[in-house]
């Protein structure tokens, strides 16, 4: 039976269990005329009116459009539209006040037929005569990254129906092999891409309330497509984010929460709170529970307390991410009362801090006081009137502050609120340190004390079984004990004992490049006190400077340091302080030492990077140091090296509640427990793409057993052994077995083929199910390597095998032969178009590129290193022309250029003695000769003169933006009727198309897609 046969099988039994849900199979609707018939009908049934034909086409003018979230907001919202009588009509696409109400129809078979879309759809759910989501039905074995690859591609084809025609509505994508079935999100093309850096598509699979997944096709429709749970998924579980005109559909254990939350306020059910790990979006599940209580009528008042200035910020922003300008800024405890009794249905959700909260409700803070003297109404004495209200207060992070006089406060002066709090590392009795005393009872302050019971738990053992959030590669680092003479007494560490901190730069100098994957992401070095923090920069510099007095090729790391400033009464450092007892506790002693010591640290910041903060407004520069970790992004061409942060020394600031995805490693000199250690260590560990795979984390400190006691207390419901093999990656003698077998496979592919195991041999394979398959052995091979490549306790006997199992001039070879393969598959699938239901193993292939990419290898090191190869008489680091071009060959940065750099490397002599500068002018010049020769040519070929093709290509490359009405400027001296011209246009994109790729160097150029071949 082939393939297509198999897929209409599945087809048909799906759309079975789906009219047994009660859908309506329209079998009738397979055409582009035959859906606006229906959709015609249902919209004059729903918003009770008769359209003329002339109206009914205005109309689908007005709606239809290729911008996802337009769309998206439009079956969202009530609509005006003007009749031909001029009367106004006010209409919806769906029932929005009760989505269960709508009618639910299944289609299958969907040709659109536009001028050059040839695709058929295999199952589209409609909503109302409104196409809303699409299932595309494929066999077992196709990874489901390649499925959403496919439908990126459709909706990139020129002529597709998603921004012609009433598809452009569509929400989500279900993708089923009938075992696997996966979902993601519509999006305009910015969100919904596979670009050069591989930051995939967020792609979901759904799971019951326990994470147990629901993969299999059936049960998959009997749970996520109920008519009613499929309305409620779209109407309350996807947030359009307005600033970012994106859209977003809730995980699976976020929808619970915010469930479990509306329930328990529904039944006025006392407090609760949600035990959701660090990094599995906390902040969106808050937002999504915050607006769906504002719709309810018992509530007066969701006020969202986060704590400490920077949260607030952060926060404030988050939230308006999600709902443009949705929270205002609460700039002081007077604007914050002001709203709390505001009527206004604008401040019915508000997010504020703890402390502001705390000085409304303290009779004796500054404020209130000087408000009595002044015969005014305290802050306390206004709110009186909110005692009898139902507010709900959510904690954000519930144990920053709410240990304190605030909690208690808010919950006498509130008798009827109600109280959630969210948290990555609840307190359990093992991990409490404050004590509650009743009576002469003693005991700890828990979560639950707090909020009396669990309503929903996400543990980050679930976020890494699901890949949310990645595994954690643990060095405990041992420095080599000096040779001891005969009899004498092993010297040894105590656990948790410092190690001298020369040792520690020592190995942080030696480890750094490895952890952090040639410098492509950053670190944090956690200290135990200011004092040491201060010493550690500063020996950073003497000693980076000495190393680099010593070898010229040095590269320096660029070091940061942060740590709060002695406050002496300013408001915004105490707040920052309440949660960082270390430097609180610090700053006590010879502030004015600190504060010296922090202007110093200030001046070689400034320095470095061009900047101007100061101490007076440390808060600038603690942003400032945010944003540069978060914005390491590679590769370098967006972002320079030198304007990145590669190490900052923190002492307290930044181990909670900090998010960078290009943020993997953290050294640890100082000693961490239960939540602390937890929360420090999930710095690491955000998923960005499989140049990352795992967070680094090095303790200089041989906190073993700490290690393996937090992992016990936050294992959830795994036993601490379970959890140990699901939160730490396998010992490097592990992957390298697993690298052994994946070559080994590769090897005996190759002998099957009548080939050696050799990159020489990869161009004789024969036909592309071959070249497929090498692809794929390949590509494990490199992601084995590339796990191994950032392990910094790789012994020498580790890396003797890895070097025995994989020579590195072999892997070089290999890498080069896969990006050449890779290339021209991925061209030749381009040209012959994803065929729905091939089993053609090219049109199942997933690429990947950003395995094949060096951080440290860019286009300087590369001129560097040509410059080099032309320096006279014996370089210290002189490589072959081959070995040259070889290097440049096995990067993927360099895939579109590498021929041309080849070439030019062709031309120069070993030893000619040419200057960088000369090198660098010399490439210029030689490119800029190929292709104005490339350009001539397609000009010759087509008719039209070199300068107007060349004055066309520029200026599509300066603005990265593709003019339709420039090519049929360009295309205008040649005369040609309307049919001829078209297809003069259409031959010359064929080969303009690949060059723009080629120039733009990975960027999107907006509009070229219409050509894609």
């Amino acid at each position: 039976m082939n393939i297509k046969t198999i897929e209409q099988q599945i087809e048909q039994s799906f759309i079975e269990k789906l009219t047994g849900l009660k859908y309506e199979y329209r079998s009738d609707i397979t055409d582009r005329a035959a859906l606006e018939k229906n959709f015609r009908e249902r919209f004059e049934a729903l918003n009770r009116v008769k359209l003329t034909e002339a109206e009914f086409a205005r109309l689908l003018d007005e709606i239809v459009t290729p911008d996802v979230f337009a769309a998206a907001r439009t079956l969202r919202s009530i609509n005006a539209f003007t009749r031909d009588d001029d009367t106004p009509l006010n209409y919806t696409l769906v029932n929005l006040k009760d989505w269960c109400k709508n009618h639910f129809e299944v289609i299958n078979q969907l040709r659109i037929n536009t001028d050059n879309s040839h695709h058929r759809y295999d199952v589209i759910l409609l909503i109302n005569g409104v196409p809303v989501v699409q299932i595309e039905l494929k066999t077992l074995g196709v990874n489901p990254r390649r499925a959403m690859e496919q439908i990126v591609e459709y909706k990139h084809d020129p002529g597709n129906g998603y921004s012609k025609t009433l598809l452009c509505f569509m929400q989500l994508f279900i993708v089923s092999n009938r075992d696997r079935t996966y979902y993601f999100a519509n999006n305009n093309a910015r969100h919904f891409a596979f670009n050069a850096d591989e930051r995939f598509l967020p792609i979901y699979e759904f799971a019951d309330e326990d994470n147990r997944k629901i993969t299999q096709l059936d049960e998959f429709a009997e749970r996520f497509l109920k008519k009613c749970g499929l309305g409620r998924t779209i109407s309350r579980y996807m947030v359009l984010l307005a600033g970012e005109q994106k859209l977003m559909i809730m995980r699976p254990y976020q929808v619970y929460a915010v469930q479990h939350m509306v329930k328990c306020i529904d039944d006025d059910n006392g407090n609760g709170y949600i035990w959701h790990t660090t990094g599995s979006g906390k902040t969106l599940t808050s937002f999504k529970a915050a607006t769906l209580l504002k719709e309810n009528d018992h509530i007066h008042k969701c006020v969202f307390v986060v704590d400490r200035k920077d949260l607030d910020r952060q926060t404030r922003e988050e939230f308006n991410r999600f709902q443009e300008g949705c929270v205002e800024e609460n700039t002081n405890t007077a604007a914050l009362v002001r709203r709390l009794l505001s009527e206004d249905y604008a401040d019915k959700v508000i997010v504020t801090t703890i402390q502001k909260l705390g000085l409304a409700l303290d009779e004796n803070s500054k404020r209130n006081k000087q408000r009595s003297k002044n015969g005014q109404a305290t802050y306390k004495e206004q709110l009186e009137a909110l005692t009898d209200k139902r507010i709900v207060f959510i904690f954000d992070e519930c144990h920053r502050s709410q240990f304190g006089e605030n909690h208690k406060a808010i919950k006498t002066f509130f008798p009827k609120a109600q109280l959630f709090g969210f948290t990555g590392t609840p307190i359990f009795e093992a991990n409490a340190s404050l004590q509650k005393i009743e009576d002469t009872q003693a005991s700890m302050r828990t979560t639950e004390d707090l909020f009396q019971k669990q309503l929903h738990a996400y543990t980050i053992t679930h976020a890494i079984e699901d890949g949310n959030v990645l595994r954690f590669h643990i060095d405990y680092f041992k420095p080599e004990e000096p040779p001891r003479p005969c009899g004498a007494p092993l010297q040894g560490r105590g656990i948790g004992e410092a190690l001298a901190k020369k040792a520690v730069i020592e190995a942080i100098l030696a480890k750094h490049d490895a952890a952090t994957g040639g410098r492509r992401f950053n670190a944090i070095l956690a200290t135990a006190s200011i004092n040491d923090a201060i010493e550690y920069h500063a020996l950073f510099k003497t000693m980076q400077a000495d190393k680099q007095a010593a070898d010229p090729d040095f590269k320096p790391l660029n070091i940061a340091c942060v740590f709060s400033p002695p406050a002496e009464g300013d408001p915004d450092v105490r707040q920052i302080q309440e949660d960082l007892p270390q430097e609180q506790a610090d700053n006590e002693e010879d502030p004015e030492g600190k504060k010296a010591a922090l202007k110093a640290i200030l001046a070689d910041y400034n320095a470095r990077y061009g900047a101007n903060h100061r101490l007076g407004e440390f808060d600038l520069y603690y942003q400032d140091v945010q944003k540069r970790i978060k914005d390491q992004q590679w590769p370098n061409a967006d972002y320079p090296p030198a304007q990145k942060i590669d190490i900052t020394i923190v002492v307290d600031m930044l181990l909670t509640g900090f998010d960078s995805k290009f943020l993997n490693t953290l050294y640890v000199d100082k000693n961490l427990k239960h939540h602390g250690l937890i929360q420090a260590f999930s710095r690491t560990n955000r998923v960005l793409n499989g140049a990352k795979p795992y967070g680094n984390i090095l303790d200089f400190r041989q906190q073993q057993d700490a290690v393996d006691a937090a992992i016990a207390l936050f294992s959830g419901e795994k036993t601490g052994e379970q959890a140990r093999e699901i939160w730490l990656v396998d010992k490097a003698p592990v992957v390298i077995k697993k690298l052994e077998t994946a070559v080994q496979k590769l090897d005996d592919f190759m002998k099957s083929q009548g080939l050696a195991c050799t990159p020489s041999a990869v161009v004789n394979l024969k036909g592309d199910d071959a070249r497929a398959a090498f692809i794929t052995h390949f590509k494990e091979v490199q992601r084995l390597k590339t796990q191994l490549d950032q392990y910094t306790d790789l012994t020498g006997e580790n890396k003797a095998a890895i070097e025995q199992v994989l020579p590195e001039e072999n892997l070089r070879g290999f890498k080069g032969q896969y990006l050449e393969t890779a290339r021209k598959l991925r061209e030749q699938r381009g040209r012959g178009g994803d065929k729905p239901g091939s089993d053609d193993p090219v049109d199942q292939l997933d690429f990947e590129f950003v395995l094949f990419a060096s951080a440290v290898i860019d286009y300087d090191y590369i001129m560097g290193l040509i410059a080099r190869f032309s320096e006279k008489g014996l370089g210290k680091s002189k490589m072959s022309r081959e070995e040259l071009i070889g290097l440049i060959g096995a990067d993927a940065k360099f895939m579109n250029e590498r021929e041309t750099i080849a070439e030019y490397i062709g031309t120069l002599k070993a030893g000619e003695g040419l200057s960088e500068a000369a090198i660098r002018d010399g490439y210029a010049r030689f490119k800029a000769e190929i292709n104005a020769k490339e350009l001539a040519a397609i000009a010759a070929r087509h008719g039209l003169a070199t300068a107007a093709l060349q004055t066309f290509v520029d200026g599509i490359l300066d603005r990265m933006i593709f003019d339709g009405e420039q090519l049929s400027d360009l295309m205008a001296p040649l005369d040609l009727g309307w049919k001829a011209r078209t297809q003069a246009e259409l031959a010359l994109m064929e080969d303009l198309h690949p060059l723009l790729t080629k120039r733009a160097g990975g960027r999107d150029i907006s509009g070229l897609s219409a050509y894609e071949q």
